[in-house]
């Protein structure tokens, strides 16, 4: 167990996601300060760390993990390095808090456990969704029977391309499955999937079936798949990513026999549910840093105060539905 009184974070990488989702937070927890960041771009690194206020930074990830006063290692870059990035600061004996989905693939997540059972080095994964107040109250919801027992999950996602996704000669790196592992399904079904999960337990059966049908990158911009959990719950699913705008959606749907539930994964609509008391709208707020509260439970944990599960091991069941549904094994 850690018992580290002060974590003194390094980040490798500093794109968009630790602006406002993250970045702040770490700073945000008591005992909790970041001193260095890296990008491989020496200005962007320069930017963010006198932006926000950061001693030191770096244009090579391993004179970060070499930093002595870092003891914890933030990684926020494409899925595709988050393995290695991972692995070296864990055989330094760093902490490491990875960014979602864990790893581009699930072999590689199977490699961050190996390294972290033999170094004892903690590593956990930024599936925060669990720990916000809204996901929090749905859990809720759930465990106490508002729409008794569960017979049925079904997710539902659609919207439009985005401005990049026309350009042919700079796409994005979600669109790139060398990079993201994937497509956008690789990006955004994981918080899907983990969310469910911690709901219903794992996932032990998972099939999809994927498409190009808007033709404007290689990777698959539609998928439907289905999927039945350890206890015997069925569920499906339907992702587009080129739809038109009047068919976008982000809901998810959990039929009982008493009644369902509604809610939505990115855009935090009020929470629908509706059984023999009526129609229920439930609107529930969250943190303007939405990482906070699992930063603040995995600063904790480091500190030796409290336990945090959000681990690579909880994490990789993830890694392996969404490779199944994408058929790579």
């Amino acid at each position: 167990m850690y018992d580290l009184k002060q974590i003194k974070w390094g980040f490798i990488g500093c794109g968009e996601v630790t602006e406002k989702k993250s970045g702040p937070a770490f700073n945000a927890v008591e005992g909790s300060q970041v001193v260095a960041v890296m990008s491989r771009k020496a200005e962007k690194a320069r930017s963010y760390a006198e932006r926000h206020g950061v001693k030191r930074w770096y244009t090579d990830p391993q004179e970060l993990v070499n930093d002595r006063e870092v003891n914890a290692v933030y990684i926020a870059t494409p899925p595709s390095t988050h393995a290695t990035y991972a692995i070296m600061a864990m055989k330094s004996g760093k902490a490491v808090y990875v960014e979602k989905p864990m790893a581009s693939n699930y072999e590689d997540c199977c490699r961050i456990n190996r390294i972290a059972e033999s170094t004892g080095v903690p590593c956990f994964v930024a599936y925060y969704r669990r720990y916000l107040p809204y996901f929090q109250r749905v859990f809720q919801l759930v465990a106490d029977g508002a729409v008794g027992k569960v017979v049925n999950v079904q997710i539902r996602f659609a919207v439009p391309p985005r401005d990049l996704d026309y350009n042919r000669t700079n796409l994005p790196w979600r669109v790139q499955a060398d990079i993201a592992g994937g497509g956008y399904f690789y990006d955004l079904a994981p918080h899907q999937i983990d969310l469910l999960q911690q709901m219903f337990g794992p996932i032990i059966e998972a099939e999809g079936y994927t498409a190009n049908r808007g033709g404007l990158y290689a990777a698959e911009d539609t998928l439907s798949a289905c999927f039945r959990f350890e206890n015997g719950l069925p569920g499906s699913g339907s992702w587009c990513f080129v739809a038109h705008e009047s068919a976008k959606e982000d809901r998810i749907e959990i039929v009982g026999d008493k009644g369902s539930l509604t809610f939505s994964v990115f855009n935090y609509d009020p929470i629908l549910l509706q059984n023999s008391d009526g129609r229920q709208e439930i609107v529930v707020e969250n943190p303007p840093y939405v990482q906070l509260p699992l930063i603040k439970n995995v600063v904790e944990h480091l500190q030796n105060r409290a336990i945090c599960n959000c681990d690579c091991v909880s994490a990789t069941s993830v890694n392996w539905v969404v490779d199944r549904i994408l058929g790579k094994f």
